[in-house]
């Protein structure tokens, strides 16, 4: 396993001291530096390209939400590290991976880590086997899918997706995203009507924008004044709006083993 590449950025000398301590216990994590405002944070994040960043919302200059918000073409996997409860939604919908609440014990510290190396590895195999897909292998999947392929035009041609490809689709105004293992697509069309094109043993909706592919859901957390995080098998996380409660209550129903309460 390679090393993973990890900032922390904290503007408490002491909490960044604790950090850097647990992840010296920690295997195959390679720190290249430290941080104690937003700036730095943002400059570094740059420089080295980090696979992983430990974040602390309230600081000088720019708080956490700014340095994600600065970076967004860069995206290293985020555990947000505060004292403050308040934030843990929001955190959730700049995608983070975990959100350690101080004080934490050195459990939950290394629960979260262990939960975003296993993204990253999953996300570098992705890396590595996207390369290795052509159209032909699309073609050859797509004759022996049970799913009925989604077939949109791109330009001059058409391109067919495996429904059992997609992660997650979400609505964008008279378009929606299309989030695939290895490509994002915008497909002219409502959610609404592309939700009953798919199987619907394969998408489930957590949001009035959003839908998810239940196949590639890696695990559920219960927030708050009923919503959830659907945790992706790509490393994603996905908040679901309280509308839906009922709908996830239901699967959650017949998948015990994702949720975590």
């Amino acid at each position: 396993m390679r090393a993973i590449k990890t900032i922390i950025i904290d503007d408490e000398p002491l909490a960044r001291s604790r950090i850097r301590k647990l992840l010296l216990q920690a295997e195959e994590i390679s720190l290249v530096a430290e941080c104690k405002n937003g700036k730095e944070a943002i400059q570094q994040i740059k420089a080295q390209e980090p696979d992983l960043i430990f974040l602390d919302i309230q600081m000088p200059d720019f708080n956490g939400f700014e340095v994600v918000k600065s970076i967004k073409n860069f995206q290293p996997f985020i555990i947000f590290v505060t004292a403050f409860d308040e934030y843990a939604l929001k955190a959730f919908d700049v995608k983070a991976t975990d959100y350690l609440l101080k004080p934490y014990d050195n459990e939950r510290f290394f629960e979260a880590l262990d939960f975003a190396k296993k993204q990253i590895y999953i996300q570098d195999k992705m890396v590595v086997h996207q390369k290795m897909v052509g159209i032909l292998d699309e073609h050859l999947a797509l004759q022996n899918t049970p799913y009925k392929p989604l077939v949109m035009k791109d330009r001059i041609e058409n391109i067919s997706i495996r429904p059992d490809q997609i992660y997650r689709i979400e609505a964008d105004g008279n378009y929606v995203k299309i989030y695939t293992v290895s490509k994002r697509y915008l497909y002219r069309s409502t959610l609404h009507e592309l939700f009953n094109e798919l199987p619907d043993t394969l998408f489930m909706r957590i949001h009035r924008s959003i839908l998810i592919n239940i196949k590639m859901v890696d695990r559920v957390i219960y927030k708050s004044n009923n919503q959830f995080v659907f945790q992706l098998k790509n490393g994603e996380s996905v908040l679901s709006s309280r509308g839906f409660k009922s709908e996830i209550k239901e699967y959650l129903k017949f998948h015990p083993e994702v949720y975590k309460g």
